[in-house]
């Protein structure tokens, strides 16, 4: 996870990296084998993860044989990303972030980045990509929202955040994604969605956006360790953030001791020219 304009928010997570790598979901196999298929240019050259964070995805791909390279800016996340891949030797883990990071004459067939896009400077995030590339090289870029079922249970969820102080839509409605993302403002996860500003910037082809998708249930205690792993939760203070968590459990365990998502995960992709 990189800096981002709020001076470091993005770093948050390093307080509680342990829980972060236990709570948070990974993605699907089906997701790396297709950024493997499309990046089959690059699969003699070793692959650049940014904001590698835990390892959620650097551990599926080094288990493909993929060598990495992985920048996390967070000296604790990266103890335990060292950790998860210590039985893959062909990781290897840099601390520092994507924009101060110095490549030197190094340059990757495939600059990988799983949840963490959004984090990177967006000035210079597809000049910083079209730098460390190959000619030819893939970029992936992925995200793992989550879409609520229960419309009820959704709208008491959105309430019980603004009366805490949580911001941001926290909760989004299963109902309120499509097909593929970016491709309609109903997927108000997606204010962020790379493929518009990749596709300005011209120096990329072959642009795709896919998703993936699975029903997934929490029981209330899992659910809440989730949210205490991301950052509009993180940013709180302690108490505050101790008595939002509280209601999120309260809520749950009312309402049949869980809750019902879709677990979505997001992919896209595109090549230098």
């Amino acid at each position: 996870m990189a800096i981002d304009e709020a001076g470091g928010q993005s770093r948050i997570f390093g307080e509680v990296a342990d829980l972060y790598d236990a709570a948070r979901p990974g993605y699907p196999s089906e997701l790396f084998d297709t950024v493997l298929d499309y990046a089959k240019s690059a699969e003699h050259s070793t692959a650049l993860e940014i904001g590698a964070g835990t390892g959620k995805a650097t551990v599926p791909l080094a288990a493909r044989g993929v060598p990495l390279v992985c920048v996390e800016p967070d000296p604790r996340m990266a103890e335990v990303l060292r950790r998860n891949t210590a039985r893959h030797p062909g990781v290897t883990v840099e601390v520092g972030g994507f924009e101060e990071w110095q490549p030197g004459e190094r340059r990757f067939g495939l600059l990988f980045a799983a949840t963490c896009w959004h984090w990177i400077d967006p000035t210079r995030r597809w000049e910083l990509a079209h730098q460390v590339l190959e000619p030819g090289g893939s970029v992936a870029l992925c995200w793992n929202p989550q879409g609520v079922l229960d419309p009820e249970l959704h709208a008491r969820l959105t309430e019980l955040n603004r009366r805490h102080g949580v911001s941001g839509p926290m909760f989004d409605l299963a109902a309120d994604y499509h097909e593929a993302p970016g491709t309609d403002g109903a997927d108000r996860a997606y204010d962020h969605w790379p493929e518009a500003e990749c596709r300005r910037d011209g120096r990329f082809t072959d642009l795709r956006s896919l998703r993936f998708r699975e029903p997934v249930r929490y029981d209330s205690e899992s659910y809440v360790r989730l949210l205490a792993s991301i950052s509009a939760y993180r940013v709180l203070p302690a108490d505050a953030r101790a008595r939002a968590l509280d209601a999120v459990a309260t809520l749950l365990d009312a309402h049949g001791g869980g809750i019902d998502l879709i677990q979505f995960s997001d992919l896209f992709l595109a090549r230098r020219r």
